[in-house]
């Protein structure tokens, strides 16, 4: 019951590498599929006419469908029809950068709380900005290293002035605004790796206005920060003018939509630059919680009814909807606490090759539940692909 309460009635995938896509339209407004009829009325456009209404689609410019074909599938038919697209792409179009890619030199930013609005750090220019070694580097030390390990014992921290990128947090030199903006908080941690058995304390950084978690506390020095948890915005934008701000906290759909664009966008980055494709999205203490595998990067998604991973338009009574596709990734993925996938874990764990993704505990559970909401919403023989789960994630 609430898998068909949450199925969406509508759910369109273009593939632009492919030049194809699929179509598939609830039995709830399709019937048996006769009355169902698919055209691209001019670029750009998708109609779809049904005894119930009509919906439009508007896809990204430079893509447009030239052939539609029903496809019978066993799968498929029982709860709609399913339509195979032909497309025909003559734009490429990029994915957006993270904040993670955005920063550079010389150039003022602002620091803000996702959160509230609130300003954790103004008016910062950094002389460098380098990227920090993949999550894996010290491992790896030994085999590209001819003599002891110069690294042994010693953390990559950045000096002023300096800003320090890692897969999904920023190190900062500490000033003294910090003092009025954060709040720092101690916390007990389980060491997770044989050579750090015990327990550790984390200083943990809050935003001072609405007690969100925004980073950690590495050193008296040393601030970092997740990209997950924080806004950052060129000193001249006139968002960033405090006095604009609102402090109260923002709806869970502003939350949910940014944290789903800031790592849809980190899994492309990687990805391109790395070759890294499967990652381990994990708590600080290092305690997996999501296995995800990057499927596809390609894609333009939309969907009536619902805005789970689709950005509405004007939507009017059912006789006429209409929606933009946009951009999206496709992921397959495995949630760690599922006792039933005990072994498909414990080989991705062993696994090297699997990327750690460390975010705040928050951001953990709310990736999981917004991948779950995407694989609920999806038509039933969509959602699974082997032992893994089906989910796509807006940019």
């Amino acid at each position: 019951m609430e898998d068909a309460v949450n199925q969406d009635l509508v759910f369109l995938e273009l593939r632009r590498k492919l030049q194809s896509g699929i179509l598939f339209i609830s039995s709830d407004i399709a019937g048996d599929g006769a009355d169902v009829k698919v055209e691209s009325k001019h670029d750009s456009l998708l109609n779809i006419q049904t005894a119930d209404g009509s919906y439009q689609v508007n896809s990204t410019p430079g893509v447009s469908v030239v052939e539609t074909s029903r496809q019978r599938s066993p799968g498929s038919s029982e709860h709609g029809s399913l339509f195979r697209l032909r497309l025909r792409v003559e734009q490429e179009s990029e994915a957006p950068c993270s904040v993670i890619g955005r920063l550079r030199v010389n150039v003022s930013y602002s620091f803000q709380c996702q959160s509230c609005g609130s300003m954790v750090l103004q008016d910062r220019a950094f002389g460098r900005v380098l990227p920090l070694p993949n999550g894996n580097w010290n491992a790896l030390v030994d085999d590209w290293c001819c003599h002891p390990d110069p690294f042994a014992n010693r953390k990559l921290l950045p000096r002023d002035g300096d800003c320090l990128l890692g897969d999904t947090f920023i190190l900062l030199a500490r000033d003294i605004s910090c003092e009025q903006t954060l709040t720092r908080e101690g916390s007990l941690s389980q060491k997770a790796s044989a050579e750090q058995k015990g327990v550790s304390k984390r200083v943990m950084l809050s935003c001072t206005s609405c007690s969100a978690v925004l980073g950690e506390e590495l050193s008296a020095e040393v601030l970092k920060f997740y990209i997950t948890e924080i806004l950052v915005k060129p000193g001249e934008d006139g968002g960033c003018d405090i006095t604009r701000l609102s402090l109260e906290p923002k709806s869970d759909s502003i939350r949910q939509r940014f944290l789903e664009q800031t790592v849809a966008s980190r899994l492309v980055e990687l990805s391109s630059a790395q070759s890294i494709f499967r990652f381990s999205i994990q708590t600080p203490d290092s305690t997996a919680v999501i296995l995800l595998w990057l499927l596809n990067t390609d894609t333009l998604v939309a969907s009536f009814p619902g805005e789970s991973f689709i950005s509405t338009g004007d939507v009017h009574p059912r006789e006429h909807q209409s929606c933009q596709a946009v951009q999206a990734v496709k992921v397959l993925y495995v949630l760690c606490s599922d006792s039933n996938l005990k072994d498909v874990v414990d080989v991705w764990e062993k696994d090297i090759s699997v990327h750690p993704l460390p975010l705040p505990q928050s951001s953990c559970e709310e990736i999981q539940k917004l991948l779950m909401s995407s694989t609920f919403r999806l038509p039933a023989f969509l959602r699974c692909m082997n032992s893994y789960q089906v989910a796509y994630m807006r940019m």
